[in-house]
């Protein structure tokens, strides 16, 4: 572990590295592994983490939130991106059964590691630091900001992708009066002024914000902020009061205080009208060159799209999730929208343990024009997998 201050904002943050051996060990382990899972979950981890790449626009939105007055002083906590599931789900209020916990939307390294699903971890690793500690004990204030890559899986469209970024910060006082309720209530306005400074960095003065009550497994009160955009309003981010009991977990009692997340591509597509997640990844010097805060992004062109549609019978132990999964290691960034037609089972027909499938593909490149030869390979080592990697049998 390390710490640095970090310049290129209005405000200095000291940085700290989290560098645990568990993740080293975990790794050595996966890079042995040549199943399709390890390829895929070693391919995400080489990715670039655009939030920390200069001339990407996830990287100029992290910059000018960590620049709003009302993060001055906090810290910058870089976590691992391999971490134990027990960390992540049962202390934060996920306890066995909890959707989020479910192979179908979570990478597992192994039975007890994961590939980070969300930022909100970093608690963890912030308050079990003995210069936190030690303030804790001296009834001090503190908090940090985290941000980068975190990995879930998921739907294929335009606006999803399996590996994003997230940005998040938490700030801890001590507990000061008897009334707990009034005390979370006070901490939700202070929360409140807090995320207005920042939409206020990313979009301008004039933008407009307003809050929802939400609820979260890890913050009560909870709330939802939303931004008005030509005339909608726009989910922007979830954000809360830290619950007693999740803080007990991590041994801190008697604080308070308020904690916010929130997804950069989701912003970085609202604030060019970005209309493909893809786009922020794309090397066109066309499209590049557009991806600033503040430009209205321009279609390059429209490029036409390809459609095949799939059809299989599988047994009914088919996680879509983790088809989408075998979709994207093939196709790739080709990819624009997997759909599904048709999903029935018929006892007779194909056995009680079987359910059939029909799922439209559609490619479409950001940059040029496919050509069908260049897709129907493609298409046809995603019928050879699937059969292979799910048992299924194409219809």
């Amino acid at each position: 572990m390390g710490s640095t201050p970090t310049p290129g904002t209005k405000y200095m943050h000291k940085e700290i590295i989290i560098d645990v051996p568990e993740e080293k060990q975990a790794l050595a382990e996966l890079e042995k592994r040549t199943d399709a899972e390890a390829i895929r979950m070693k391919r995400f981890l080489a990715m670039p983490d655009l939030s920390r790449t200069p001339s990407s626009p996830l990287y100029e939105i992290v910059q000018k939130a960590l620049s709003a007055k009302s993060l001055e002083g906090l810290d910058i906590i870089k976590i691992p991106e391999i971490v134990p599931a027990r960390i992540t789900f049962d202390l934060f209020n996920m306890p066995a059964g909890h959707p989020a916990r479910s192979k179908s939307d979570t990478y597992y390294v192994n039975e007890e590691n994961i590939l980070r699903t969300h930022d909100t971890v970093m608690w963890y690793y912030y308050l079990t630091l003995p210069e936190i500690q030690a303030k804790v004990k001296r009834g001090e204030s503190f908090g940090t900001i985290c941000y980068g890559k975190v990995y879930r899986k998921d739907e294929i469209d335009n606006r999803h992708m399996n590996v994003f970024h997230q940005f998040g910060g938490v700030w801890f006082a001590p507990m000061s009066g008897a009334d707990k309720a009034a005390i979370g209530l006070q901490w939700r306005e202070e929360l409140k002024r807090v995320l207005t400074d920042i939409s206020h960095n990313l979009f301008g003065i004039d933008v407009k914000n307003r809050f929802n009550n939400d609820n979260f497994p890890y913050t009560d009160p909870s709330m939802e902020m939303e931004i008005e955009k030509d005339g909608t309003w726009i989910e922007m981010l979830g954000c809360g009061v830290p619950r007693e009991s999740v803080l007990k977990n991590f041994g801190v009692e008697n604080y308070t205080g308020w904690a916010f997340g929130f997804g950069l591509e989701r912003l970085a597509m609202v604030g060019m009208q970005l209309p493909d997640i893809r786009l922020l990844w794309s090397n066109d010097e066309r499209v590049k060159k557009q991806l600033k805060l503040g430009t209205v992004y321009k279609e390059v062109s429209k490029y036409p799209k390809i459609l095949r549609d799939i059809s299989f019978v599988v047994p009914k132990t088919f996680v879509p999730n983790n088809y989408f999964d075998l979709i994207r290691d093939i196709g790739g960034d080709l990819v624009e929208e997997v759909t599904l037609l048709d999903k029935y089972e018929n006892d007779q027909k194909f056995g009680a343990d079987k359910m059939s499938y029909t799922y439209r593909i559609i490619y479409r490149s950001v940059d040029k024009t496919l050509k069908t030869e260049e897709i129907d390979p493609l298409q046809q080592k995603i019928e050879s997998e699937t059969k292979k990697q799910f048992g299924a049998e194409i219809r």
